[in-house]
């Protein structure tokens, strides 16, 4: 028999989870065999589950029918996009829903992550198997040089990569925009504090079940004018 302070929900604030459960009883009586998760307003659904990050949400789709119908609702992909990649493409409908236009993003990222471990690198190899191999591939360094056709660009990375002194670029401002087989990556990278950073696009294609670049364009910023950077690759 429970102690009539408990009894009454008067203990260590448990008035709230009193009228908690009292609230959930009356929900459920008004309709039965429904649960509290289904009975939620779509859109408080959305923004409970906008707290949570990607593996959560992934690892709440595995529990049982009912989560994992909550955890694929584009909504809460579309908003979990906004809050881990950015918000300059709300107007979009992706073709496959949010949720495969998140990963597809990440996946991107990887890949665009991975070709500047290969200039710290500086493995050619490495290199040569991110790019297709096609004669439409275009280059074109900070220099202003030009490469096309996937030998071309392979001996002007060679010529990069012979160089003594290594590149860790520090990269920010990664903007994705992805179009079923194709993806473009914008984006700043900087090789010293203290001088601009280079304005960098990359482009890749799907083939084959992977991503390759296809386009590389390294520019650098000015500053007031002047360009305080040294030119690398």
């Amino acid at each position: 028999m429970p102690s009539t302070s408990l009894a009454n929900g008067s203990v260590n604030g448990n008035a709230g989870e009193r009228a908690d459960v009292v609230a959930s009883s009356t929900v459920a009586d008004d309709k039965p065999g429904v649960s509290m998760m289904e009975q939620l307003v779509p859109e408080i659904t959305t923004h409970a589950l906008s707290y949570l990050d990607y593996p959560s949400l992934c690892r709440l789709s595995m529990t049982n029918s009912l989560m994992r119908k909550a955890a694929n609702d584009d909504n809460a992909w579309k908003a979990l996009y906004h809050k881990d990649f950015t918000l300059e493409q709300d107007g979009i409908t992706p073709v496959n829903g949010w949720k495969a236009y998140y990963a597809t993003t990440r996946a991107i990222i990887s890949v665009n992550t991975g070709f500047f471990n290969i200039i710290r690198e500086r493995s050619l190899q490495e290199m040569a198997q991110l790019w297709l191999n096609s004669d439409y591939v275009k280059c074109i360094h900070a220099s202003g040089e030009l490469f096309s056709g996937y030998s071309e660009v392979m001996q002007s990375w060679q010529l990069c990569f012979n160089w003594e002194q290594g590149f860790d670029f520090q990269v920010h401002n990664v903007r994705t925009r992805i179009l079923t087989d194709m993806a473009w990556v914008t984006m700043k990278a900087y090789l010293n504090v203290d001088a601009g950073p280079f304005l960098i696009t990359n482009v890749f294609e799907y083939h084959n079940g992977r991503w390759h670049m296809v386009h590389h364009h390294s520019s650098v910023m000015l500053i007031d004018g002047v360009n305080q950077q040294v030119v690398v690759h």
